[in-house]
């Protein structure tokens, strides 16, 4: 038996592979029109067609279509440009500063810890952020003028030094930590403490790409991984596949199977929590019952949406061997998984909804 580290499921070695099959299509077509003799030029006649001049009377309307459809894109692209522009002369020393700090972090996370299944959601979680500080950027600037905090400095200091100690000891936590805190320091020096309440959000969402310490983890993501195994025995052996169960290791038909962190582990929650606040954060539900609910419920779809993966991985390991198991099937369960996710989500949030629609019904039709 031999495990990937890149997978949720180890299985026994045995050969495998796929032919990809070829097809190709090809077709034709044949434009034909019959003129009624429109035509002011030389050799216009009862034979000429009228189909080019509407041709070209379409292809106008097209064109105009088509530029302005264009045209909103390029004007939010100038505005960009412009805004850029404009705060260049304030911001160039901050960004250039940043990118000095930052360039060395940013090129490890994405050579190591970031291009792996644990760590693999923080690009998204950080360019989630990004858009979210520029989304509010606006209501920052209607502030009015800027009163930098005195207390930005101090969290300046910290922010630094805690940059430090990631980088020379080797600690992911305070590595990326320090991007958090030392952006929140920027903010709090150049724009005050009330476009840090503006930003509340984007900095409390980039929390979610901080590693948390690896011994909190290993100790909550055992028992997850356990009812995770337990569910898909379960669940398999009700619809009459040959399943047993020892641990975190499943056994189906000749194949035995390791349910590993990545399948079942508290990042995959994590993950999941980050996106389901983010939805929320996106909706802007009046209905406090609605958003405490949903942002509760998101731990059992988590459990929901990681026991359908490892079905799916099991299944496929069944059907069609353990190179499909370990191959690109593997990565494609992953996108089950959130798919899976994100569907549970708005479903959930539907149903949260109509409760919350009908509480309200109830309560309006009191004396």
């Amino acid at each position: 038996m031999s495990a990937d580290a890149r997978s949720g499921l180890a299985v026994p070695s045995a050969p495998g592979g796929g032919h990809p099959a070829p097809g190709s299509g090809s077709g034709t077509g044949v434009d034909i029109g019959i003129g009624t003799g429109l035509g002011g030029g030389p050799g216009a006649g009862p034979g000429t067609s009228a189909e080019p001049a509407r041709s070209a009377m379409a292809e106008g309307s097209a064109g105009h279509a088509q530029a302005r459809g264009s045209a909103r894109p390029r004007a939010m692209l100038d505005t960009l440009r412009a805004t850029l522009a404009a705060a260049a002369p304030e911001w160039w020393p901050v960004w250039l500063g940043l990118a000095l700090l930052f360039l060395p972090t940013f090129v490890s996370l994405f050579s190591g810890a970031w291009i792996g299944e644990e760590q693999g959601h923080g690009p998204m979680i950080f360019g989630l952020a990004l858009w979210l500080i520029y989304r509010k950027w606006p209501e920052v600037r209607a502030l009015g003028p800027a009163a930098s905090s005195a207390a930005g400095w101090s969290v300046l200091a910290c922010g630094l030094l805690l940059h430090l100690l990631g980088r020379t000891q080797h600690i992911l936590m305070f590595e990326i930590g320090a991007i958090v805190l030392t952006l929140a320091a920027v903010v709090l020096v150049k724009r005050g403490a009330a476009a840090l309440r503006v930003l509340w959000f984007p900095f409390f969402f980039m929390l979610f790409m901080v590693p948390l310490p690896s011994e909190f983890v290993a100790a909550v993501t055992m028992p997850m991984k356990m009812a995770v195994s337990w569910a898909t025995e379960h669940l398999l052996f009700a619809a009459g596949y040959p399943v047993a169960r020892s641990g975190v290791i499943l056994q189906i038909g000749q194949y035995q199977l390791l349910v590993a962190d990545a399948c079942a582990g508290l990042q995959t929650l994590l993950t999941l929590e980050a996106l389901g606040l983010f939805y929320l954060n996106l909706m802007r539900h009046p209905s406090a019952f609605r958003n405490v609910g949903l942002a509760l419920l998101i731990v059992p779809i988590s459990f929901s949406a990681n026991v359908i993966r490892v079905i799916v991985l099991t299944l496929v390991t069944y059907y069609l061997g353990d190179a499909a198991g370990q191959g690109f099937l593997h990565g494609f369960a992953g996108m089950v998984l959130f798919l899976t996710a994100l569907a549970l989500i708005l479903a959930v949030d539907s149903g949260l909804q109509w409760l919350a629609r009908r509480r309200g019904g109830v309560r309006g039709e009191g004396p």
